[in-house]
């Protein structure tokens, strides 16, 4: 799986990176869900005044999405990176 990072100033002007960002096709059904969430755990952090430098969208999305859905999310897209 292809992931990528984001790398922003906050409100305070503090650097933030967000590491792990999920690359997926156009057509996967989750594409809408991984845009949606990344967005507003962007908004949260760049409003936040004591934000670490450095955070995981995966981890974020293990705690934020159903379980299932994660699982389904990461395990699909493994299978294809072995089989490739």
């Amino acid at each position: 799986m292809l992931f990528k990072s984001l790398e922003f100033k906050n409100v305070v002007g503090q650097k933030v990176k967000v590491i792990e960002i999920p690359v997926l096709e156009e057509d996967s059904p989750y594409n809408f869900l991984i845009q949606v969430r990344l967005q507003s755990f962007i908004t949260i952090l760049y409003k936040e005044h004591r934000a670490k430098t450095c955070y995981s969208f995966k981890e974020h999305l293990k705690r934020a999405i159903k379980w299932p859905v994660y699982e389904e999310l990461f395990n699909k897209i493994e299978i294809k990176d072995h089989n490739a």
